[in-house]
């Protein structure tokens, strides 16, 4: 255990050294000036703005400016590019984006119960676990928490903004999740003319088409194994095979549609007498 502490020792003794070699033949390294974060300032534009005019690089302008590359492209590829740029104008179009940004307000505390009488939190919960579910389906994650969020309001519609600040996820997530679900027919978009924007509404009959559009694909599956089953030949073994995927296929989807028809027309009745 001695020897143990005593080669340790020596050894941070030696990687001390090292290290201050290192420092001492850097020329400047421990002088250079970190970029510094916030803001570009209007006197960082008009800089800009002689150095595109002295035909200086992108990246000699963000040295001159202790700034990252990255900061000064995105700054005048937004504001007009190399040609176009005017650091007033820039700079004013930062104020108007700042100011748009504090305008947004932020979430509020939810209420202890809803509209009717409902833990909300609980009804999150649901939510989460609902998706969860949806998710060992084969729906993707977000599909899947869009569909449970619509589920469980009471309009049964949304808007995308509605759907972003209820799960707390960018605008292009929902937006492809929504594309995802008008694919499958899971919901459809309505347009509301007081808001001026799109509804995506989930209505009473989504499951009817869902499971409708799951025995259309059965019976092209089965289709497509009879077919299979006659071009090996149903006395070969892949043959046989087919023949007996075709078969059942055929029969679950026969199964499927006179179940969801008859499911349609008794849920039909049920509708019309609650009104």
């Amino acid at each position: 255990m001695q020897f143990n502490l005593c080669f340790e020792l020596q050894w941070a003794v030696c990687e001390r050294i090292v290290s201050s070699a290192r420092t001492s033949i850097t020329p400047n390294s421990s002088r250079r000036t970190p970029m510094p974060g916030g803001r570009l300032t209007r006197q960082d534009r008009q800089h800009i703005a002689a150095g595109l005019a002295e035909g200086l690089t992108y990246a000699e302008i963000a040295r001159h400016l202790a700034r990252p590359t990255s900061t000064i492209t995105r700054e005048i590829t937004r504001n007009g590019g190399p040609g176009g740029y005017q650091p007033n104008r820039a700079h004013q179009a930062a104020e108007r984006r700042a100011r748009r940004r504090k305008s947004i307000p932020s979430p509020t505390a939810p209420a202890a119960t809803d509209a009717h009488g409902r833990d909300p939190e609980s009804v999150r919960t649901f939510e989460e676990r609902f998706a969860s579910l949806m998710v060992k389906t084969g729906l993707p994650r977000m599909t899947a928490r869009v569909l449970a969020c619509l589920y469980a309001t009471d309009t049964g519609s949304l808007t995308a903004a509605d759907l972003v600040q209820r799960l707390r996820v960018s605008p292009a997530s929902v937006s492809k999740a929504i594309g995802d679900l008008e694919g499958q027919a899971l919901i459809r978009r309505e347009r509301d003319p007081r808001r001026r924007r799109d509804r995506y509404v989930i209505d009473d009959d989504v499951w009817y088409h869902a499971w409708m559009a799951s025995a259309r694909m059965n019976a092209i599956l089965a289709d497509a194994a009879v077919q299979g089953a006659a071009t090996f030949g149903t006395d070969t073994p892949a043959g046989a095979r087919l023949e007996d995927m075709g078969q059942f296929l055929e029969h679950i989807g026969h199964d499927m549609t006179r179940a969801a028809e008859h499911w349609r027309q008794v849920f039909s009745t049920r509708r019309t007498k609650d009104r």
